[in-house]
């Protein structure tokens, strides 16, 4: 029975612990009952809450739900004092049930599982809600099939779209999908479509992936001549798959992925989510490693051109799915009586005076799978950002260290200033960056897809401490990308940047932990860091004088 003590206390979380539904059941060391029982038995009542809230309080609801609908039946023994407690009532809940169903007009019980599966019975939104929905975003795994394959066999029986807005403001289970002009091989469709059970998905043919989480793999604008690529921040695997699938499409010689995750648990995720999409040869898990461990003038990065950095951040940008659970709570209010309504008719008449019927209370619940890192911290937000811009500063100067580096993507999940635009500025004012030739890449450089993206970078002059050029500040803001959540274009918030460099003849080897201090000293530099770099760049370039000079002797 602590199966239902457990789902009811997840669900009430009295403690306001932050993260999604998941992050709050799959971390949750004391429980009974395995988080797969718990999340089944919430998404499963939650779809017949706007029945069952009529009849019963918010614990019963989900015992009222196994007693009516779960082929099972209540999960708990015989004896159980529960169980006794509602199977007492079956009867009576049973005649009720019957009710509702023919209230809602379903002739049958399969007529009126069909119904509730489908969304039917919610309630009908406004334009302004409808518009802000966040669809379902599908990719298009290309190392195991195609877009056109797809097409034909997957969403053969939907219609193309000629908008995203018609997407958004469609019924939830419409089978309409939009194709995007922004990131190649990448669908919209409306929020509540149900692709999990479909062959596709269980073979890994397409992946779910939010739309913003694809810029940074695409920003990367990786060629057959990039040469070796660093995911930084792999797990769960979805921008490593991203990168995986598009150096699949290269034609040159063979290009690997470096995937870091610290992280031992997400680890595994990563490993499920490589190998389902057949990445593996393409991808190399250092599982259980971190990142800014690993030595820039190692043999094994040797190759590295390209790297991309999703670090972990506040997760303010988050947003719970349209299609995540809402559960629909029993209305009580002294003294009212309890009115049952199929939710069609908004109003009833007393007399002269039409009485507006109470909105449905409703509880909803974030399913994005996001990490403990990503829950956003309400208390001593300042702190928490600071904490977090310079741990993020901190990966950002290290990445550019790696000598063949040529490309660097940074993003995160968040709106705000200090651990976005705040972090660019700060990286292009490192020493590293100064000595390396690293530069923000330009809007008019980028790829056309993210070239045609409108939304730009923000500048907050109270977050920052030292004066920026005018030319260069708007610059880079410019080139900035920025996506918002609740807008008509359909994306949770994000942010991602991109920096590029000159070639140079010879990589410069910086002392290694040179730039290791950068991060938390704001704009400026830290003397000592940069006596040695410049050290360094000295005697290389003394020494690749003197090779010259005596290269020219013998030749004369």
């Amino acid at each position: 029975m602590s199966l239902y003590y457990e789902a009811a206390a997840i669900l009430a979380n009295t403690e306001n612990t932050g993260g999604s539904l998941k992050s709050r059941l799959f971390t949750k060391k004391d429980l009974k009952s395995t988080p797969g029982q718990i999340f089944a038995l919430i998404a499963e009542a939650s779809k017949w809450s706007i029945v069952l809230k009529d009849l019963t309080p918010i614990l019963a609801l989900l015992l009222s739900h196994d007693l009516l609908i779960a082929k099972s039946g209540v999960a708990a023994p015989a004896t159980h004092v529960l169980k006794l407690a509602i199977t007492r009532h079956k009867a009576r809940l049973s005649a009720e049930f019957t009710k509702a169903r023919i209230r809602y007009g379903h002739a049958t019980l399969a007529a009126f599982k069909e119904a509730v599966s489908n969304g039917e019975l919610e309630e009908d939104e406004n334009d302004v809600k409808k518009a802000n929905r966040h669809p379902r975003w599908v990719r298009v795994n290309t190392i195991k099939t195609t877009l056109d394959s797809q097409l034909k066999t997957t969403f053969a029986g939907f219609e193309k779209a000629d908008s995203l807005a018609d997407v958004l403001s469609a019924r939830g289970t419409s089978k309409i999908y939009f194709q995007d002009p922004n990131i190649p091989n990448l669908l919209a469709l409306p929020s509540r479509i149900n692709l999990s059970r479909s062959s596709a998905y269980i073979d890994g043919q397409i992946i779910f992936q939010d739309k913003a989480s694809c810029f940074p793999a695409c920003l990367l604008d990786l060629s057959s001549t990039d040469g070796n690529v660093i995911d930084g921040c792999a797990a769960p695997g979805n921008k490593t798959t991203h990168l995986a699938a598009i150096l699949s499409d290269q034609v040159g010689e063979d290009q690997k992925v470096f995937a870091f995750e610290r992280d031992k648990v997400r680890t595994v995720t990563l490993r499920k989510m490589v190998k389902l999409a057949a990445a593996d040869s393409i991808v190399s898990i250092k599982g259980d490693s971190d990142f800014l461990a690993a030595k820039p003038y190692s043999d094994e990065f040797a190759k590295i051109g390209a790297i991309l950095l999703d670090p972990s951040c506040s997760g303010s940008g988050i947003v719970g799915r349209d299609d995540g659970i809402r559960i629909y709570l029993p209305i009580s209010k002294p003294g009212a009586s309890n009115v049952q309504s199929s939710g069609k008719n908004k109003k009833r008449k007393r007399g002269d005076e039409t009485v507006k019927a109470p909105e449905p209370e409703t509880l909803d619940l974030d399913l994005h799978d996001s990490t403990p890192e990503e829950t956003p911290v309400v208390d001593k937000l300042a702190e928490r950002l600071t904490t977090l811009s310079n741990f993020q500063l901190h990966i950002l100067t290290h990445a550019m260290r790696f000598p063949s580096a040529q490309k660097i993507t940074y993003s995160t999940c968040s709106i705000h200033f200090e651990e976005n635009e705040g972090v660019v500025f700060q990286a292009l004012a490192s020493s590293i960056a100064k000595q390396r030739g690293w530069k923000i890449l330009t809007r008019q450089h980028q790829v056309e897809g993210m070239r045609l993206w409108n939304r730009r970078g923000v500048w907050e002059d109270d977050k920052i401490s030292t004066t920026i050029d005018e030319e260069q500040k708007e610059e880079v803001v410019d080139a900035c990308i920025r996506c918002h959540k609740g807008t008509d274009e359909g994306t949770m918030g994000f942010f991602v940047a991109a920096f590029v460099r000159e070639a140079v003849e010879e990589p410069v080897k910086v002392a290694e932990g040179a730039a290791d201090h950068e991060e938390g000293g704001g704009f400026g530099h830290d003397d000592e860091n940069n006596a040695a770099d410049k050290a360094q760049t000295k005697a290389a370039v003394s020494k690749n004088s003197k090779k010259k000079k005596k290269q020219k002797t013998v030749a004369g």
